[in-house]
C-alpha cells in the first residue's frame, strides 16, 4: 500500500515569504482553483491508497464555494471523509472562511469505518480516524503551542494504544524542535518514524523544519519512504509505501 500525507495550505500553493509576513498570511486568501488541479496532478502520479490532507477547504470563497475534496475525488476517482478542525464550540465558525477549514482522507479501499474524535485542548482539534480492512489510519494537525501539544499528544496515546489492528498516524504536529518533541511518546507507544535522516518538510522552498509526521506500528515493514521536493504548497509531502506484516 502507499500512503501520502500533505498540508497543501487550503490549496493557495507555495508561496515564498517575500515581504515579510503579512504577504505571507494574506496568500491564504488567493484563489485555489489552479493549485488544486496541480496537486490532483501529483496525487494521481503517485496512485496512493490513502492520502491524508492536512489544510483543505471545504467551501470557502477561495475555491468559489466548491468543496476541494469532492474536486480531489472527481480526478482521482476516490472515496473521501472530511471534516472542519474546529470544534463545535470554536468562534472560528462565525468567520466565513475559516469555518470551511478543514482535514480529510482520500482512499481507494470501500471497506472501511470511520470515526471523527477532537482533542480537549486546542483550537485545531479533529482527530480523523479511518479503518481499513488491515490497518487504522489517524490524521492530525496538532497546536502551535508546546504545552497544548504536549497535552493533546498524551491524548493522541490513549486514542491509539488499545487499537486492535496496525496503526498508522499521519499530521502537520508542528513540531519546533522535531522529533526530540516526541521522543516519549514513540516509546510508550512503540511507533516508528520512517524518516531516518529526519528531512525538513518546512518551508517547501527551503526546508529547515521537521514539522511533518507519517508514524506507523512495528508490524508495517517499509518499502520505501520519501519527501518529494514540491512548492504546491508551504510544506512538503510525505509518502510511504508499505506492507503489513502478518503474525
Amino acid at each position: 500500500m502507499k500512503f501520502v500525507l500533505y498540508n497543501i495550505r487550503y490549496g493557495t500553493g507555495g508561496k515564498m515569504m517575500y515581504g515579510g509576513f503579512l504577504p505571507y498570511i494574506t496568500g491564504y486568501l488567493s484563489g485555489t482553483s489552479n493549485h488544486v488541479k496541480t496537486i490532483s496532478d501529483f496525487l494521481e502520479e503517485e496512485n496512493p491508497d490513502v492520502v491524508g490532507l492536512i489544510e483543505v477547504d471545504l467551501g470557502s470563497v477561495r475555491h468559489k464555494y466548491k468543496n476541494q475534496v469532492d474536486s480531489f475525488c472527481n480526478s482521482l476517482d476516490c472515496f473521501n471523509v472530511s471534516g472542519i478542525k474546529y470544534g463545535d464550540n470554536s468562534n472560528f465558525h462565525k468567520f466565513p472562511i475559516l469555518r470551511k477549514q478543514g482535514n480529510a482522507f482520500l482512499y481507494k479501499d470501500s471497506l472501511q469505518n470511520t470515526n471523527f474524535h477532537h482533542f480537549d485542548e486546542g483550537t485545531k482539534t479533529l482527530i480523523i480516524e479511518l479503518e481499513l480492512e488491515e490497518v487504522t489510519f489517524f490524521l492530525v494537525h496538532l497546536a502551535l503551542g508546546s504545552k497544548t501539544r504536549l497535552k493533546q499528544i498524551t491524548q493522541l496515546y490513549k486514542l491509539i494504544k488499545d487499537s486492535q489492528k496496525p496503526v498508522i498516524i499521519g499530521g502537520d504536529f508542528n513540531l519546533m524542535l522535531g522529533e526530540v518533541e516526541i521522543k516519549l511518546f514513540l516509546e510508550a507507544s512503540g511507533l516508528i518514524n520512517p524518516n531516518i535522516n529526519q528531512i525538513p518538510t518546512f518551508p517547501s522552498w527551503k526546508p529547515s523544519k521537521h514539522l511533518d509526521f507519517v508514524l506507523h506500528s512495528p508490524n508495517i515493514k517499509v518499502n520505501d519512504f520519501r519527501v518529494p521536493l514540491i512548492s504546491l504548497s508551504d510544506h512538503l509531502p510525505l509518502v510511504l509505501d508499505f506492507d503489513i506484516v502478518k503474525n
